[in-house]
């Protein structure tokens, strides 16, 4: 069996002398795991093209990969913004299923790369987060009061539904709803909620994403 596809290169891990195990997240095909040669020159940030082999589909199979780009490799030289590049890659990582295709979100994982570069960090990781979480089913909506549907003084969140409160709605429940604007801290939250479904912990990569945040 061989699939073909674009993709970025989000983990790698030594396996022998010759090969890696490598984790691309492919635009047609998701999340994939294999085995990759050390000559292919793999290196996590990398875009590329990853062909995929294995005999059956459930096989942890190999993966041919040419290497087309580094988009990580500018983000080295700013703790910053190689923070949030870690956070994003240890989420996918973690949360996607693999061998289930998340087009539109590969689209903007290779976007935000491209503008941490030079654009507002903090702010582009954030809507890329935001975005994340909406794939997950935990889309969040800020047009109106959750409680009474009107669209001024939304200066709450709450955690249990991801909507917006004014703040007369909000009075009897300040102290459990989370204070707008969107922030790390906010979607923090919720990817803990999605962690905690899961089983599994808050990679650490993501909690430092939110203390380098604060520098």
């Amino acid at each position: 069996m061989k699939l073909e596809s674009d993709g970025i290169l989000i983990v790698l891990r030594p396996l022998n002398e010759r090969d890696s195990l490598a984790h691309i997240f492919t635009r047609e095909y998701g999340m994939r795991g294999a085995v990759v040669a050390k000559k292919n020159r793999p290196l996590v940030g990398q875009v590329g093209f990853a062909a995929w082999n294995a005999r059956l589909d459930t096989q942890l199979g190999a993966f041919h990969w040419e290497p087309a780009k580094n988009i990580g490799a500018p983000l080295m030289i700013d703790a910053k913004k190689l923070s949030f590049m870690n956070a994003a890659f240890a989420l996918i990582a973690m949360l996607l299923p693999e061998r289930e295709a998340y087009t539109n979100l590969y689209n903007s994982t290779i976007n935000m790369l491209q503008n941490l570069v030079d654009g507002d960090s903090e702010s582009i990781y954030l809507n890329w987060e935001i975005g994340l979480l909406r794939e997950l089913g935990f889309a969040l909506d800020l047009s109106h009061c959750s409680g009474c549907g009107c669209v001024e003084n939304l200066n709450y969140l709450s955690p249990k539904t991801g909507r917006a409160v004014c703040d007369n709605c909000a009075a009897p429940y300040i102290s459990k709803l989370y204070k707008l604007p969107v922030n790390l801290d906010v979607t923090l939250q919720f990817i803990s909620a999605v962690c905690g479904q899961m089983g599994v912990n808050v990679p650490p990569a993501r909690i430092y994403s939110s203390r380098m945040e604060k520098k």
